[in-house]
């Protein structure tokens, strides 16, 4: 398991980010959608969770094949990107009582570029 960087989490618990999550689709194509998500701090993961979740082509692809890709990126003024992308397994979590279903991604590899940047104060991303 690869460990995120104390810059990487900075940002990834910095303010509210739209995530982008890359699953394989039963015929090998990639399936790319933007999703909601947390960063689990206890857990060192991604976790991903929505509306009707477990119904999801996301839910379903990562259930056949547990490879993904997950980037979250924003752009500072006037031209200063910044990302935090992470490839590894995910697994699925059924939905149990009051917790909806997830998918929760291990990271194997993490590649980040613009943490130097300044990170805010934001609200945490939930």
């Amino acid at each position: 398991m690869a460990a995120f960087s104390a810059d990487e989490i900075r940002y990834l618990t910095s303010e509210r980010l739209l995530g982008r999550l890359a699953t394989i689709q039963p015929d090998g194509m990639p399936h790319v959608v933007p999703v909601g998500w947390s960063f689990n701090a206890d857990r060192r993961t991604i976790d991903i969770s929505g509306r009707n979740f477990a119904a999801s082509r996301k839910f379903k692809n990562v259930k056949a094949n547990p490879n993904v890709a997950f980037v979250v990126d924003d752009v500072l003024p006037p031209w200063r990107p910044r990302s935090v992308m992470v490839q590894g397994r995910a697994e699925t979590i059924d939905a149990s009582g009051t917790e909806q279903a997830t998918i929760r991604i291990v990271p194997d590899k993490i590649v980040s570029w613009g943490m130097d940047e300044d990170l805010g104060a934001a609200a945490p991303n939930s």
